[in-house]
C-alpha cells in the first residue's frame, strides 16, 4: 500500500505492507467551489443571527477587521474584498478600516508577509497592523478570574468584524469564531490564564457546550463586542467549500455543525500506530503547531501504541517557551508535573507532549537539524520509510496502521461513541 502525505509544501511517500494496513481515515471529497468569492458574497447577504453587515455600520464608523497570520491556512485575500465592498456601500472609506493581524503569541511578520496575506491591492489600500502583545488595556476581570486585556488599537475602534477559518481546536473545541480577537489579540497574561484551563476534561476537540476554556473566551468577546463574523470552511486542499457569516455566536454553532458532518470521522477499531500528517503547510510549520495533529491522533491509537509524524516543521521548534522546555533534557515526569504547580503558556504543550509520551510514543519524521532532534524526548527520524520500520519493529509484526493523511482536520471517533 502506498501513501503520500502532505509534508510542507511537498508530498512524501511511504510503503506500508498489506498485512500492517488498517484503513485511511479521510474525510469525503468535497471539491473547492468554483467562485469562492460568491460564496461570500452569499453569506454576507444571508447572514446568521444578525442584520445584514451593511446595516450594522454607521457611516463615523472605525471598523477594526481582525485577520489570521501567517501560521493558520485562511484564505483571507477571498474574503477580505466582498467584506470591504459591504463595508463600502455602507458609506464608510479605506481610511475608517484597519486590519489587525491576531497573533496570539506567535511571532511578528514580514511586510512581504502581511501582504501575502490580504493580498498587494488590499495592503495598498488599507493600513495593516499586527497585534502588539505588549500593548492591550484591560476590560475587565472573567467569572474566572481572568483579567481580559486586549490590543489597544482593537479597543478603539466603534465595530469589529471577526474572520478565519473554521475546523476542530485541540482544546478550544474549534476555531474561527470569537477565537479571532480571543486569544487572538489578547496580552499574554490574559491567553496564559485562559489557556491554563485546558486541563479540564471538557477542553478538547469538538466540545463547546461545557467547555470551560472556550466559554471564557466567549465571556471576554462579551466585555469588548465581536459586531460581525465571516469564516471559512476548507477541504483537505485548503479550498473554500463553505462560508459561515453573522452573530459571532449564531453563526458559528453553525459552521461548527457543518464541520461535524465532515470532518467527525468513525473509526472501528483502535491502531497500535497511527501515521499521521497535519496536512502540510502552513499546518506544519513548527513544531507547536504540529502538536494539535499529534493530539487528534489520539482517540484512534491504543494505550502504549506509536503516533508517528510526519511534519516538515520548516521553522523549527515554533513558540519561544515550549522550545526552552524542550530543550532542558528535564524527565517527562518533571515535565508533566510542571502543570500542576505554574502555567507558562508554551510550556504547557511540553507538558502535554511529554503527557502523551507517557501514555503512548510519538514518532516524528521532519526536516529539523539533529542538533534540534537530539534534545527531543521522542524517537526523531529523517526517512520516513525507516521511520515505519522501526514503528513496525516496536508494536510487532501483527501491528495494525492507521492512516491519518489531514490530521489538523479530522476527528476520529471510536463506534457509536459520537457526541
Amino acid at each position: 500500500m502506498k501513501v503520500d502525505l502532505n509534508y510542507g509544501k511537498k508530498i512524501v511517500s511511504l510503503d506500508i505492507p498489506d498485512s500492517n494496513f488498517l484503513g485511511m481515515m479521510k474525510p469525503e471529497d468535497i471539491d473547492g467551489l468554483d467562485d469562492p468569492a460568491a460564496e461570500v458574497r452569499q453569506a454576507l447577504a444571508e447572514p446568521i443571527g444578525s442584520q445584514r453587515l451593511k446595516e450594522l455600520l454607521s457611516p463615523n464608523d472605525r471598523v477594526v477587521i481582525l485577520v489570521s497570520d501567517i501560521s493558520r491556512p485562511v484564505p483571507s485575500k477571498i474574503l477580505l474584498p466582498p467584506i470591504l465592498a459591504e463595508i463600502k456601500t455602507a458609506g464608510l472609506d479605506d481610511n475608517q478600516v484597519k486590519i489587525v493581524f491576531g497573533l496570539g503569541v506567535h511571532r511578528k511578520q514580514t511586510e512581504e508577509e502581511k501582504k501575502d496575506l490580504v493580498g498587494k491591492k488590499i495592503y495598498e489600500r488599507i493600513e495593516c497592523i499586527d497585534h502588539d502583545i505588549e500593548d492591550c488595556e484591560q476590560v475587565g476581570v472573567t467569572s474566572r478570574g481572568t483579567k481580559a486585556e486586549v490590543f489597544r488599537k482593537v479597543l478603539e475602534a466603534d465595530f469589529v468584524i471577526a474572520t478565519g477559518s473554521l475546523e476542530f481546536h485541540y482544546f478550544a473545541g474549534y476555531s474561527g469564531g470569537v477565537k479571532a480577537l480571543a486569544p487572538g489579540v489578547c496580552s499574554r497574561a490574559t491567553i496564559e490564564s485562559n489557556h491554563s484551563l485546558f486541563l479540564h476534561p471538557n477542553a478538547k476537540a469538538g466540545m463547546l457546550t461545557g467547555n470551560p476554556l472556550r466559554e471564557e473566551l466567549e465571556e471576554i468577546v462579551a466585555m469588548v463586542g465581536v459586531d460581525f463574523m465571516v469564516n471559512a470552511i476548507l477541504n483537505p486542499q485548503k479550498e473554500i467549500i463553505k462560508v459561515v457569516a453573522g452573530d459571532v455566536t449564531a453563526a458559528h454553532r453553525a459552521g461548527a455543525e457543518y464541520i461535524d458532518r465532515i470532518y467527525r470521522l468513525q473509526i472501528d477499531e483502535l491502531a497500535d500506530i497511527v501515521i499521521i500528517s497535519p496536512g502540510g503547510f502552513p499546518k506544519d510549520i513548527n513544531l507547536y503547531q504540529t502538536h494539535k495533529a499529534i493530539q487528534n491522533a489520539l482517540p484512534a491509537v491504543k494505550k502504549g501504541g506509536i503516533v508517528l509524524t510526519f511534519a516538515c516543521c520548516k521553522e523549527g521548534i515554533g513558540e519561544e517557551n515550549f522550545a526552552r522546555a524542550l530543550s532542558e533534557n528535564l524527565s517527562l515526569d518533571k515535565l508533566v508535573d510542571e502543570l500542576k504547580h505554574k502555567f507558562i503558556q508554551g510550556r504547557h504543550i511540553a507538558s502535554q507532549m511529554a503527557k502523551i509520551q507517557l501514555e503512548h510514543r510519538i514518532y516524528l519524521v521532519s526536516d529539523l537539524p539533529q542538533e534540534v532532534t537530539n534534545n527531543l524526548f521522542f524517537r526523531c527520524f529523517d526517512s520516513p520509510q525507516k521511520a515505519l520500520s522501526e514503528a513496525l519493529k516496536a508494536q510487532g509484526k501483527d501491528a495494525k496502521a492507521l492512516i491519518m493523511p489531514f490530521g489538523i482536520s479530522c476527528l476520529p471517533y471510536l463506534g457509536f461513541a459520537k457526541a
